[in-house]
């Protein structure tokens, strides 16, 4: 899971490093401040839960990885340059395979039981 923690932890980052980049939006202008911040804090929280072996932060990871192993693939279609396909492809093989390993982890965390 320690692959995953650095993941989330490195999407986190870059959030806050194209924000304060000044990065701009195709609509024009930087992204609103607050969804970032919230976006990033879920992340952030995330991480934590991946690095303490957490089922709640295993789940929530793998299914943040179908959608969007679901919406790349369904995108891919549209995409009329080699380049951006070849890295979407890229994309699509390494969530993948993120998620696969994420699912024998989950095996060895199990789900604790109800109390």
């Amino acid at each position: 899971m320690t692959v995953a923690f650095f993941v989330v932890l490195a999407l986190a980052t870059l959030n806050i490093v194209t924000y304060l980049a000044g990065v701009q939006l195709t609509g024009g202008g930087p992204p609103p401040l607050p969804p970032l911040l919230a976006y990033t804090f879920l992340l952030l929280v995330t991480a934590y839960g991946l690095w303490r072996a957490r089922y709640w932060a295993v789940l929530g990871t793998e299914a943040v990885l179908v959608l969007w192993i679901v919406i790349s693939s369904l995108l891919l279609v549209t995409v009329t340059n080699a380049l951006v396909a070849a890295v979407t492809v890229l994309l699509i093989a390494g969530a993948g395979a993120l998620f696969w390993f994420l699912i024998k982890a989950m095996a060895r965390i199990q789900m604790p039981t109800r109390r």
